[in-house]
């Protein structure tokens, strides 16, 4: 799984242009949204996207998003349990 957190950490960084941080910015627990990464609902949306292009997983409801998308722990696990890529 560590492999999938580094991928992430990666794709994030890049799908969201977030120029000034690095893989080694972001600690596997820390929260995505909020006082951690200060993601908002429009980088929701790119995750949402990118959870589709890269592994196959439709998120239908939103509200899944909430608890998939808190950590970078907590999306590697989901991605782990259901990805079709």
């Amino acid at each position: 799984m560590a492999t999938i957190k580094e991928e992430l950490k990666g794709k994030i960084i890049e799908v969201l242009n977030l120029e000034d941080i690095t893989t080694e910015d972001i600690n596997d627990n820390d929260a995505l949204f909020g006082e951690g990464l200060g993601l908002d609902s429009i980088d929701a949306l790119e995750l949402i996207v990118l959870m589709d292009k890269e592994y196959g997983i439709k998120l239908s409801d939103p509200k899944q998003g909430k608890s998939i998308f808190q950590s970078i722990e907590t999306m590697a696990a989901y991605i782990t349990e259901n990805r079709t890529k």
